[in-house]
């Protein structure tokens, strides 16, 4: 409220310094004629100035401040790969029946330009994911992810990750994942309806990390090549990766 009448105020003393200037402009050069053809002239710009600042201006504003947050955005994805989704990914190759075959299309090199990161972006959005929870060990899983509880909790709790609405899905789905994990004891006795559903939940959050993993190293690669280049030394998908410069 207080704001508002400020505002009011402001627009109240601009319009009387308006006139007094106006007036001061007649009594000087005794020509009302002039004075109400340059006002009716400032007057008539108005609508293009308006244009001008609340349309192109201020969209060219938000569209810097975007591209701003969306950078800041990718350190909190980078934050994510380091403490859970890179280690994910290697969970779900050993659970994936088909992440095996398609992985050699997921070992990233220097090389690489926009075109190759759409490409198999585009594929991984088609791939059919099959889980079988029988292939690793959904106990190590379920332990590795309920240690990160608090981690993925502050991620959801950042409200400026509304902005980026596919990793706010991942979030969720490994969020969702994690809860079914930890409300069961005996994840070695699973029946084959609940081991399905298990496959489903992981499924769904596997390749929607797969897909944001690729976009993060996409994002590396056009600004970070320092980063882009530890990134691909971490690869999970590649068996002959290494840390260390070869």
């Amino acid at each position: 409220m207080k704001n508002i009448r400020w505002q009011i105020t402001l627009g109240i003393l601009l319009i009387a310094l308006a006139m007094a200037i106006y007036l001061l402009q007649i009594y000087i050069f005794n020509s009302p004629r002039d004075t109400y053809f340059y006002l009716f002239q400032d007057l008539a710009f108005v609508p293009i100035q308006v244009l001008l600042v609340t349309v192109i201006v201020d969209q060219f504003l938000r569209i810097r401040d975007r591209i701003a947050l969306l950078k800041k955005l990718n350190m909190v994805i980078g934050a994510f790969f380091s403490e859970v989704g890179t280690q994910f990914l290697r969970y779900g190759i050993s659970f994936s029946e088909d992440v095996r075959t398609f992985g050699d299309k997921l070992i990233i090199k220097g090389f690489w330009i926009d075109q190759h990161f759409l490409e198999v972006i585009k594929e991984v959005k088609n791939l059919d994911g099959r889980i079988d929870c029988g292939r690793g060990d959904l106990e190590e899983l379920k332990s590795f992810l309920t240690a990160r509880r608090s981690f993925l909790l502050g991620l959801l709790e950042n409200q400026n990750l509304l902005e980026h609405e596919t990793f706010t899905e991942l979030l969720w789905a490994v969020f969702h994942l994690m809860e079914e994990l930890s409300y069961r004891s005996g994840l070695h006795s699973l029946t084959k309806a609940d081991s399905e559903h298990i496959a489903g939940d992981f499924k769904r959050a596997y390749v929607k990390t797969i897909t944001e993993w690729l976009s993060y190293m996409h994002h590396l690669k056009r600004e970070y090549p320092y980063l882009f280049s530890l990134a691909v030394r971490l690869n999970p998908f590649d068996p002959h990766a290494s840390v260390e410069v070869q």
